[in-house]
């Protein structure tokens, strides 16, 4: 197979999906490995490392699209790259369908194979290529908080630490997945009063052996909520919000029981979701204010850290795309109930019910597609 790894175009995105180290992997397995100059240069791999792991280094965007089986990168397809999708063609990368109706159409519209990381799933019921990115979101978001609260950066100048002489700030973290817990791991080393909540008790009496005695385990309901709105200098969400779902853990109506100067993170950035408040921003313009809540709402945290976030991600990914490459997309899809779960379209159709539900789409499952092989 002709595997295409493609510079991304999103705005201050380093991360390129495969290091020079899984480009030899899918080259020593007898693929043929095509990388756009400079792909991997925001993240510190040079067009010479890739050359010497056995990739061709292609000048534009345009050859690595159009000579390739399957496009192997990181974030979804912009409006820019439509005219490159063609039937046939296999997409490998984070895609969120649900929330960009324009992309979903046209990836449905060209009868290309379409498979997206965050929809993987493991025999724990888990999301194996998300929580590598979650661990590095929950902690950048963490050290984004750090950063706004400074005076110098619009924040009230308060010190997200614990200092002799002064109250020691508090941070709420929603979530004790992997977002929940980098985040928790920052904060409570920090020495701040670290509250978590969660619905899943399991989760966080785990979580409770391993961190230290300044981290609050609170079960996530409404009276837990309201009180930790009322003294927390910073919320972190780290919850991944259900598509379909139409309510929120947060209104814009509660931000008013808010204190003056706190900070709303969230990591999990869905637009309309746990927060009502939340939409999307870019790390060129990270925050805005609404009924005085500073919000930090940058949706590719990890990419502040592309080298440690492409190399975490492609560890994760790369056994996927080898199965892709070595046993031919059906098969691979037809062996691997969890590679199935994350396919999102496939010949002009949508198979990921939560977009259909949410886009108002047709759908077809991906089990009746594999039927057919």
């Amino acid at each position: 197979m002709i595997i295409g790894i493609v510079k991304e175009i999103k705005s201050s995105e380093y991360r390129v999906a495969a290091t020079p180290g899984a480009v030899t992997e899918l080259v020593r397995n007898g693929h043929e490995v095509i990388v756009e100059h400079d792909a991997g240069t925001g993240s510190g791999f040079t067009d010479e490392m890739y050359e010497a792991a056995g990739a061709i280094v292609a000048d534009e965007a345009e050859r690595v699209w159009t000579s390739v089986d399957m496009i192997y990168k990181v974030k979804e397809i912009f409006p820019e790259e439509f005219k490159y999708l063609r039937e046939g063609l296999i997409i490998f990368t984070y895609i969120h369908s649900n929330a960009h109706l324009d992309q979903t159409k046209a990836l449905m519209e060209s009868k290309c194979i379409s498979i997206a990381y965050e929809d993987i799933s493991d025999d724990k019921g888990q999301w194996p290529l998300l929580s590598p990115m979650s661990e590095l979101a929950g902690k950048g978001g963490f050290l984004a908080a750090l950063h706004f609260s400074q005076t110098i950066n619009g924040g009230t100048g308060k010190l997200l630490a614990n200092v002799c002489g002064v109250e020691t700030p508090v941070i709420t973290i929603i979530g004790c997945g992997n977002a929940g817990l980098g985040a928790c791991e920052l904060a409570a080393a920090f020495g701040n009063r670290v509250n978590v909540l969660d619905i899943n008790h399991d989760a966080m009496m785990d979580a409770k052996k391993r961190l230290p005695q300044n981290v609050t385990f609170m079960f996530s309901n409404r009276e837990n909520l309201v009180e930790c709105m009322k003294t927390s200098d910073v919320i972190i969400n780290c919850v991944l919000w259900p598509k379909t779902r139409k309510d929120h853990l947060i209104y814009r109506e509660d931000l008013k029981l808010m204190k003056k100067g706190a900070m709303i993170i969230d990591v999990a950035c869905d637009e309309g979701g746990a927060i009502e408040t939340c939409r999307s921003t870019t790390h060129t313009d990270p925050i805005y204010f609404v009924d005085g809540v500073m919000h930090y709402c940058v949706d590719n945290i990890p990419s502040a850290f592309a080298q440690t976030a492409s190399a975490t991600l492609s560890n994760a990914t790369l056994p996927f795309a080898l199965a892709i490459a070595n046993k031919g997309v059906k098969q691979a899809l037809k062996d691997d109930k969890h590679l199935r779960r994350g396919l999102t379209t496939f010949d002009g159709k949508l198979t990921l019910l939560e977009t259909a539900k949410k886009l108002n789409l047709p759908y077809t499952s991906a089990d009746e597609i594999v039927s057919t092989f």
